[in-house]
């Protein structure tokens, strides 16, 4: 759901506040990979490897690191038809604010669609999209410049900033609050009850579920990721936090700003993340978990209940340090190695004490 827009590359080299090589009056339309890019495209080069591919391209224009530009700028930029350069010290992320700049998010026009269902109590702004079969409950808000598309539920006393975009099949229960330029994508669960009883004798009995969740502003969540309400006060996810699809966080969690968690990892209840963590795909969190800022945690790790994650990169179930976790991994390697030489050393023990009985 994104429009295109035709830019110079003067236009693009200012935008990054890059260094132009070349032709800044040449127009491009879209972004590309380096190995498929042709005339009207921009790619860039982040490697000492795409060099080769570099020089071949036929995109109109590469983003490129100094380095390159000095090792490369004879064969390059003298080329009769060879692309014009943007010269930059983190070409990917410049990459990524160009397409934002060409590929800019659609925008619907105001719009409420006949089959949409908006109690009389909900405060819904004049500029905002409501697509065909959506729910607005009572005394919800809705901000301006939002965009909520087919099959959204919205709740009861719900508070949605403005300029969010809610994708097909969002639910979010009653008494959440979303922020600004907050992306929902599909199926995106808000509020459900956390998974918590107590037990008994006989049967398991519902803690309260009574608490509430809150996004803040510039948070994305990728699809049929769900995050379940406090039982008593809030879960959060902090400002400018990423989240990729297929990820739980479980009730009472408060995540920080910035954060960034990778698909179908787990986070039990009662477990802080801070600021600037990343946590890659398929992490398990036991609850009551603290993770200090610093920390990058690799996938499929493990972390237990109760445990301190200080700055620094982890990984293996349980968790440790990277190093001693390759080290450790390096002798599960040689452990079939082992068990062979420890075949051989035993047949030769046995062999030395039948020589001794018969001497």
């Amino acid at each position: 759901m994104t429009e295109t827009k035709l830019l110079t590359i003067a236009e693009l080299a200012t935008h990054v506040a890059g260094r132009l090589l070349g032709d800044g009056s040449i127009h491009v339309h879209s972004v590309a990979d380096l190995a498929t890019a042709g005339p009207g495209d921009i790619a860039y080069v982040d490697g000492e490897k795409l060099i080769a591919a570099a020089l071949s391209s036929q995109a109109s224009c590469l983003i490129v690191p100094p380095e390159f530009v000095e090792s490369f700028k004879q064969q390059i930029v003298e080329r009769e038809f060879g692309p014009a350069l943007i010269e930059v010290p983190k070409p990917k992320l410049a990459f990524a604010l160009i397409a934002a700049r060409l590929h800019p998010q659609k925008r619907r026009e105001p719009f409420v669609h006949p089959s949409a269902v908006i109690a009389e109590s909900a405060d819904v702004e004049l500029t905002v999209f409501v697509g065909p079969h959506v729910a607005i409950g009572e005394r919800s808000r809705i901000g301006a410049g939002t965009q909520i598309e087919a099959g959204v539920l919205v709740g009861d006393r719900v508070n949605v900033g403005h300029d969010c975009v809610l994708h097909p099949g969002v639910v979010l229960y009653d008494d959440v609050t979303i922020g600004d330029r907050v992306i929902l994508h599909a199926g995106v669960c808000i509020g459900a009850d956390g998974f918590g009883y107590v037990r008994d004798d006989i049967a398991h009995h519902k803690f309260p579920q009574r608490g509430t969740v809150l996004i803040e502003d510039d948070v994305e969540l990728g699809a049929h990721t769900c995050v379940d309400r406090a039982a008593l006060g809030q879960t959060r996810i902090g400002r400018g936090t990423k989240i990729d699809n297929l990820v739980h966080v479980g009730h009472n969690c408060d995540i920080g700003e910035r954060v960034v968690i990778a698909a179908q990892t787990g986070i039990s209840g009662s477990v802080t993340i801070e600021d600037d963590v990343v946590i890659g795909g398929q992490v398990g969190f036991g609850d009551h978990i603290r993770v200090l800022s610093g920390a990058v945690i690799g996938s499929k790790a493990g972390v237990l209940p109760g445990k301190i994650v200080r700055p620094g990169v982890w990984w293996g179930i349980p968790i440790q340090p990277l190093d001693e976790y390759k080290r450790l991994n390096a002798h599960v390697g040689r452990l079939p190695q082992m068990r062979e030489e420890l075949k051989e050393l035993r047949k030769r023990l046995e062999e030395l004490e039948k020589e001794n009985r018969n001497s």
